[in-house]
């Protein structure tokens, strides 16, 4: 099989700690991935609050590169993505331009609580590689009937996964979400869903 890699970034609120952005890492790179959790520039310099899109989206960017050139991978052999405004600003990065095999959203963060008339979906109609939404079907940032009208505006290939009673934050859902998730990755890169490694997935700078 030819190597691959997954990139993976945080929410607003969390880090590359968070523990279903490790879960994730850890199931993929049983998959054979070579995976990096990155962590955004406000985030390393002790902000709280984020820095502006164009600042994200290149950190993302930056990251992705590093990935590709350390692990030995094709741009279009790394998957992108992330909890909520991490799998956004992933998905911005590639509606830019950015190469990547697919991109993995958990919880997307479609517009802002109780504001369905902001919507956050200007870049959709520039997807196109393989995207993977998993939300719960009780997220205050996107009901279902409101992502799946948005997702049908994507160009490429696209699915999506919903986990019953699950809120934004998809709290104690860790092992689920990264079983969709690497369920989904292994039918894309054409491994067997279950594949074992002892390697971690390592942190990295974003």
């Amino acid at each position: 099989m030819r190597p691959w890699g997954l990139l993976l970034a945080p929410g607003a609120g969390a880090s590359s700690d968070h523990s279903a952005i490790v879960a994730i890492g850890s199931a993929a790179t049983a998959l054979g991935a070579e995976v990096r959790r990155m962590d955004f520039p406000y985030r390393l310099a002790g902000r709280k609050a984020p820095d502006r899109a164009p600042v994200l989206v290149a950190a993302v960017a930056g990251a992705a590169s590093q990935l590709v050139a350390d692990a030995g991978v094709g741009p279009d052999r790394v998957y992108l993505g992330g909890r909520s405004m991490g799998g956004r600003m992933c998905s911005m990065a590639v509606a830019e331009g950015l190469p990547a095999a697919g991109l993995v959203l958990v919880s997307y963060p479609l517009h802002p609580p109780g504001r369905p008339d902001q919507l956050r979906t200007g870049h959709f109609g520039h997807l196109r590689v393989p995207c993977l939404f998993v939300s719960g079907m009780r997220d205050a940032f996107a009901t279902r009937a409101e992502l799946e009208l948005a997702v049908a505006s994507i160009p490429g290939p696209e699915t999506v996964h919903w986990l019953e009673g699950g809120d934004h934050g998809l709290r104690r859902r860790d092992g689920e979400v990264a079983e969709v998730v690497s369920g989904w990755l292994a039918a894309h890169v054409g491994v067997r869903s279950g594949a074992s490694s002892s390697r971690d997935a390592p942190a990295v700078s974003g």
